[in-house]
């Protein structure tokens, strides 16, 4: 497995549950599964070299991206299509890459964000945007970024805020490439999809909020009912990619921003969603959301189960807006807790979201009424203090 971070720990979990022996990549010895699993190679793998001489030497069966999209895209470059579900690297790139991504879009005549601008390889010369032709409101984000760094909203016609926020984005950015693209208005969401055949066969809609910086997801709950025209538009635009790009069985996950009965995509990705995302589909009442991540990679097909009753379930990732030390929390009103997640300790030094995390909650209600108050109470950052 191609990760180490607490997030892919359920997928750990699930492929020890099959009765594999499991091994982890990564970096950083002090993350999760770098701690607990005695079977740790300490391997940066944005080094594809590295991790392909592993894989080579050690003979693995079978290669499972974790919850990051620079694990993916490793796991893309060294399987070379030996590996069950891991799709080729122009696909990868298609998907991941936001500028090919807008292209691609534009090309299929799906829904999202039209491309007013984009940087073309570095060291060569391309003119600057000319702000008077350009569409305000704009999005200036980085070709290749992730978590919502070095994305910009600018609402109103400024030459110069534009200069700083494409060089924040290209900062960002590994190819230090970005792209301006239009605003779009509306309320974001994500659809985690599983393909069978090319058809879309389970799929789940959650709502998704920032409380502590407007650009990174921090609370988010699953929808116990879509409307059926929204659900119809999302699964075919998954189906022409999925056609377009040939894609193999297995997750295609799209975060999307959804004007009044219009879904716009933002972006797709073929790797687990991070910070527990799986943990909240599955406390919401689905039994087999991390199975059916993990299946396609070792060759099985994806299994439809019946869900469980739906439970209003909250999963909200708590950080703060400002750096500050950390000695607790206090909880301002009682709450169910059915999951805490602690990821920093008392006396940590704490950085802005996304940069540290002190835990992640997830927290149910009785009934509709209970949840969204609990809900308005997360979205408001008035349900706890982290106290310095």
């Amino acid at each position: 497995m191609v990760d180490t971070n607490f997030s892919s720990r359920p997928i750990f979990s699930e492929l020890e549950r099959l009765g594999h022996e499991v091994h982890v990549v990564g970096g950083n010895p002090s993350d999760c599964l770098a701690k607990s699993c005695s079977r740790y190679w300490q391997i940066n793998y944005a080094d594809t070299e590295a991790l392909r001489a592993v894989i080579e030497k050690e003979r693995f069966s079978y290669i499972v991206p974790g919850c990051t999209d620079r694990s993916y895209s490793a796991c893309a470059t060294v399987s070379e299509g030996r590996f069950p579900g891991i799709s080729t690297v122009d696909i990868d790139a298609n998907l991941n890459q936001k500028n090919l991504f807008r292209d691609l879009c534009a090309s299929l005549n799906l829904p999202a964000p039209r491309l007013q601008w984009k940087d073309v390889e570095v060291g060569l010369s391309i003119p600057e945007p000319d702000v008077d032709k350009l569409m305000w409101p704009l999005v200036v984000k980085p070709v290749d970024g992730f978590s919502g760094k070095g994305v910009t909203i600018l609402m109103d016609i400024d030459a110069v805020a534009l200069r700083n926020a494409m060089q924040v984005a290209r900062a960002a950015s590994h190819k230090g490439q970005c792209l301006i693209e239009d605003y779009v208005h509306g309320r974001l969401h994500s659809h985690s999809a599983f393909l069978k055949s090319g058809q879309v066969v389970q799929d789940f809609v959650v709502q998704e909020d920032s409380t502590a910086n407007p650009y990174v997801v921090d609370t988010s709950t699953m929808l116990e009912g879509s409307a059926p025209s929204l659900l119809i538009r999302l699964r075919q635009a998954i189906e022409t990619l999925a056609s377009a790009l040939k894609l193999s069985d297995g997750l295609v996950h799209t975060q999307f921003i959804l004007n009044g009965e219009d879904p716009f995509l933002i972006e797709v990705t073929r790797r687990c969603p991070g910070d527990l995302y799986s943990q909240l589909i599955e406390l919401s009442g689905v039994n087999n959301y991390v199975s059916n991540y993990v299946r396609p990679f070792l060759g099985l097909p994806v299994e439809v189960i019946n869900p469980r009753p739906y439970k209003y379930v909250m999963r909200h990732t708590i950080t703060v807006a400002a750096a500050q030390a950390f000695s607790y929390l206090h909880f301002r009103q009682q709450l169910r807790v059915e999951r805490w997640v602690p990821l920093s300790l008392t006396g940590d030094q704490l950085k802005p979201s996304p940069e540290s995390r002190v835990g992640i909650l997830f927290a149910s209600a009785e009934n509709e009424e209970q949840f969204e108050s609990l809900y308005a109470a997360t979205l408001g950052r008035k349900l706890y203090d982290v106290i310095a």
